[in-house]
Order: C-alpha cells, then sequence, then structure tokens
C-alpha cells in the first residue's frame, strides 16, 4: 500500500472518529437537541409493532449479541490459525474481542446515557451510548468484509458476500431502535466509532501481513 493510500485511510479514521466526538458531546451535554431527529427516525423504523417484524428484527439482533459474536470470534479464529494466517488473527481478535468488547464497555461509562424509555423488546444491560451491538457488528463483519477481499477471488461472490455483510450492519443497527433499546444515534455512534478503527487499523494490518507473508511466518 502507498503512501497515498495510507493518509487517505487516516484522514477518513480522523474524520469518523472527530465526528463520533462531537456526537458524543452533543449526547453529553445537549441531548434534548437530540431528540426529535431520534423521535422520527425511532417512529418510522418502529412503527408498527407487528409480530412479522419482531419476529424479523428480534432474530437479526441476536446476530450482534455478545455470546454469537465470541462464538464466531472462536470459529474463525479456529480457521485463521488452522490455516497459519497470524496477522488476520491478531487483527480479528483486537477488533472484537478488545475493542468491541472491552473498549464499548469503557465508553459506555464515559458516556452514560440512560436508555429509551420505550417498552424494551429484549433484555439491554449497561448504558446507551454508543451501541454495542452496531460497534461490535462493525467490528466483527466489517473485518469480515475486508477479508473476503483478500481471501475470496470469484469478483461476483466476494461482492455478494461483501454486501450482504454490509445490509446485516445496517439491520442489526435498526433492530435496536426497532427493539427500543436504543436511539438512532446511539447506532451512528456505533457506526462511527467502530469504522474509525477499522479505518486507521487497516493499513498496519495490510503492511504487517505484507512482512509476515514476506518472511514465510504466515501463508
Amino acid at each position: 500500500m502507498t503512501d497515498d493510500k495510507k493518509n487517505i485511510y487516516y484522514v477518513v479514521a480522523s474524520f469518523l472518529l472527530v465526528a463520533f466526538m462531537v456526537l458524543g458531546y452533543i449526547v453529553k451535554f445537549y441531548e434534548p437537541s437530540l431528540s426529535g431527529i431520534d423521535g422520527w427516525i425511532t417512529t418510522w423504523i418502529r412503527e408498527p409493532v407487528t409480530p412479522f417484524k419482531s419476529n424479523f428484527f428480534l432474530t437479526l439482533t441476536k446476530l450482534g449479541n455478545t455470546k454469537i459474536l465470541a462464538t464466531l470470534l472462536a470459529i474463525i479464529m479456529s480457521f485463521t490459525l488452522l490455516k497459519k494466517r497470524y496477522v488476520e488473527t491478531g487483527w480479528l481478535f483486537i477488533n472484537v474481542a478488545l475493542l468491541a468488547g472491552l473498549g464499548n464497555l469503557v465508553v459506555k461509562y464515559l458516556f452514560n446515557r440512560p436508555r429509551p424509555l420505550l417498552e424494551h423488546l429484549v433484555f439491554a444491560p449497561h448504558s446507551s451510548f454508543p451501541s454495542g451491538h452496531a460497534m461490535g457488528s462493525v467490528l466483527m463483519y466489517g473485518t469480515l468484509i475486508v477479508f473476503c477481499q483478500l481471501w475470496i477471488k470469484h469478483h461476483f461472490l466476494r461482492y455478494l458476500a461483501q454486501a450482504s455483510l454490509l445490509t446485516l450492519i445496517l439491520l442489526i443497527g435498526a433492530s435496536r431502535i426497532y427493539a427500543g433499546v436504543h436511539f438512532p444515534t446511539d447506532i451512528l455512534g456505533g457506526y462511527l466509532l467502530g469504522s474509525a478503527w477499522l479505518m486507521a487499523s487497516y493499513p498496519i494490518f495490510i503492511k504487517t501481513r505484507f512482512i509476515a507473508r514476506f518472511t514465510g511466518k504466515q501463508h
């Protein structure tokens, strides 16, 4: 990867991080100013609550649960270790276990935003901002989008897999709004923070992977 391409990723990561910080500042000190946009988007996604929509969204939301992400992490790390793709294993572990797991809880503690007063259709502990499901889905499934680019040679299958993962990320975010456990700005915050880390760490991942393959330390 050229220095110019690296700089593009770092600039985008910086923009996303600044956007998260601005949003976080508003959430922390001017939360009532967000009630209009949060309320409008929540109504658009949630109303009306129907059995079909509930089955759809409450099934999807499980794909962002800690247990599911931990299980997927264990399965994929087992595969990458078996294939001696150690850099992929390390990047995935940092992204999902450390950033999506521990990192999200630390940031939640800093903001301590109460959850919406709507009826909660699922159990949701901890505070609301940023959404752990949104951040976790970006870091898990977003990392898999990168892996698809590296592992799937067939163009159509690669694009199909990447588009499916991106759609899943968006639907998991929507499912948390439908379930009544997050404001839309919580979801946006999770997306921004998770994407900022992916963009910032991607050039380092690619460089480390190249060095490992060049020196024969991984396949």
